[in-house]
């Protein structure tokens, strides 16, 4: 399919997520795409998305935008990389390794959860140099220096700590949609799996999804619950002496993300991390959050530090939104797994062809020829 045909069929990133809706399970997009509780915070994030408005510049002659950034002391084409989710394998077959080759090529980062399907090791062979890992923080310290040893072994530059999961969140979608923790193959989900050809081909292909990393440390006797996720009894909540430990045992660029509260930035500054990721969770985790973009200018305010963003990103607009308010780079998470449903492996590269044409678009619209140049943001009604 010639590219121009791509993108007159996926234009935006809603018109992937409705072809990735069709084309994944029930359960698995019901994993991927829901919030907790009412999802008033996902929807917060959208509504406070759209109120960043811009006053367009006119008389600026022509202007040929340029996306590159230069972010944690390395060059980037674009501001914008791919962000970690949980059971990414379970999403799409070969999510990971897919995910991981594409941002490679494209000279992005690609970040992989703790609770992903593939292991560090098994990712050795397909990152790139700005491969970062997310690290859901165990509590025994054994378990610990262990998984730092194999982050490093795999080749993994940077390491992500994910703070805002001080307890598990509810998912009542997933919960409804009966999904368990491994999945349990019911014929409720077989009825779904059957409708979904492409998806069970490729997983038929492929091992069973499960959480590959942190399997080497749980005690197979321990008969769980089928609603217990093993990714929760391994870890803890952090405090900031875990982080002054992850600090020193990590040599490569380190960052704490989840921090939505301009004190907690200047703590963390304190105790050298190198970068703040702003993320409400993309509203999975609290119900009662406030939007991400809301507290994006306020940690600004009260750190040197880089930020990357995430929550509630759909398209280049929001990117440039994020980078406006304050933020050096941008993360998407669901929006490579909607392109990897509706695409397959040709997903990722079209959405990073479809962002980088609507930020060149709104850019040109602003007069900004650099990320620099974009104007101060307005608040629309």
């Amino acid at each position: 399919m010639p590219p121009m045909d791509l993108h007159q069929k996926f234009p935006a990133i809603d018109d992937l997520r409705r072809r990735a809706r069709k084309r994944i399970p029930h359960f698995v997009w019901e994993y991927l795409d829901s919030g907790t509780g009412t999802e008033a915070t996902t929807a917060r994030n959208r509504t406070a998305l759209d109120r960043v408005g811009f006053q367009p510049s006119i008389l600026h002659g022509p202007i040929e935008p340029g996306l590159g950034t230069r972010f944690l002391g390395r060059d980037f084409p674009v501001p914008f990389g791919m962000a970690p989710i949980g059971m990414s394998g379970l999403m799409w077959p070969r999510a990971e390794i897919l995910l991981a080759e594409a941002a490679k090529k494209a000279g992005i980062p690609y970040s992989i959860s703790t609770v992903a399907t593939r292991t560090p090791e098994d990712m050795a062979p397909h990152i790139g140099p700005d491969a970062w890992y997310q690290l859901y923080p165990p509590k025994d310290p054994e378990i610990r220096r262990d998984m730092i040893d194999r982050i490093k072994a795999a080749g993994f530059s940077g390491l992500i700590l994910t703070v805002d999961v001080p307890a598990s969140s509810r998912r009542e979608r997933q919960v409804r949609s009966g999904l368990t923790s491994p999945p349990a193959l019911t014929a409720r989900l077989w009825t779904q799996i059957v409708q979904c050809p492409a998806w069970a081909m490729g997983m038929a292909q492929t091992e069973r999804p499960t959480m590959k990393t942190i399997e080497k440390y749980v005690d197979k006797q321990l008969g769980l619950p089928s609603t217990a996720h093993i990714g929760y009894i391994l870890r803890t909540s952090p405090d900031i002496e875990y982080v002054k430990w992850l600090r020193d045992a990590w040599d490569g660029p380190f960052i704490i993300k989840g921090v939505m509260r301009a004190d907690d930035a200047a703590a963390l500054e304190d105790v050298g991390v190198d970068a703040l990721w702003v993320s409400n969770h993309a509203g999975r985790q609290f119900d009662g959050a406030m939007a991400s973009i809301e507290a994006l200018p306020k940690v600004r305010e009260a750190t040197a530090l880089p930020l990357i963003f995430d929550s509630g990103i759909e398209g280049g607009l929001d990117i440039l939104r994020a980078i406006a308010l304050g933020a050096d780079f941008v993360m998407l998470g669901r929006a490579f797994h909607f392109a990897l449903g509706a695409m397959g492996e040709a997903g990722p590269a079209h959405l990073i062809d479809l962002l980088k044409l609507d930020m060149v678009s709104n850019m040109g619209q602003l007069g900004a020829a650099t990320l620099g140049d974009l104007p101060t943001p307005i608040t629309l009604s």
